[in-house]
């Protein structure tokens, strides 16, 4: 078996402007729009590793859904912030997959929030099934396994 660091982990980094409509009264993003960032995130490092969640569903008939989603929140994002939203995955199993998150806020690099997405390979039938192997060996090198 190979070393990590063999195979660095892999961190997906993509951006995104802070809308009006994602802040509070108080001019705060609201607390469930980072999770909206989340998926952002995930969508963009599965296409860093080739494939898409797109491939996934219509190409193999399968989903990844959310059975756990966590978030820390640390300093507030405001409306026009330019958001760096770092995803990797934390952990690769045969029929589970775990990512975790950092946002940071572009300009000065301070730590918005942190958190995590736990999610259950399914079928459309919302059966579990195990990952195949495409998948299994590319999250696996992702995560510098």
């Amino acid at each position: 078996m190979k070393d990590a660091e063999d195979h660095p982990p892999v961190i997906g980094e993509t951006r995104v402007r802070v809308r009006y409509a994602e802040t509070d009264q108080m001019g705060v993003v609201y607390h469930s729009n980072y999770f909206v960032w989340f998926e952002i995130g995930r969508v963009e490092l599965f296409r860093q590793l080739g494939f898409s969640y797109r491939d996934m569903e219509r190409g193999d008939g399968l989903f990844i859904a959310v059975v756990d989603a966590r978030c820390r929140y640390k300093a507030p994002a405001r409306y026009d912030d330019e958001v760096v939203v770092r995803t990797h995955l934390k952990n690769v199993r045969e029929s589970v997959v775990h990512f975790g998150y950092e946002l940071l806020r572009a300009g000065d690099g301070e730590l918005l929030a942190e958190g995590e997405t736990t999610h259950v390979v399914t079928d459309s039938r919302m059966k579990m099934s195990p990952l195949p192997d495409k998948y299994l060996k590319a999250f696996r090198k992702a995560a510098g396994r």
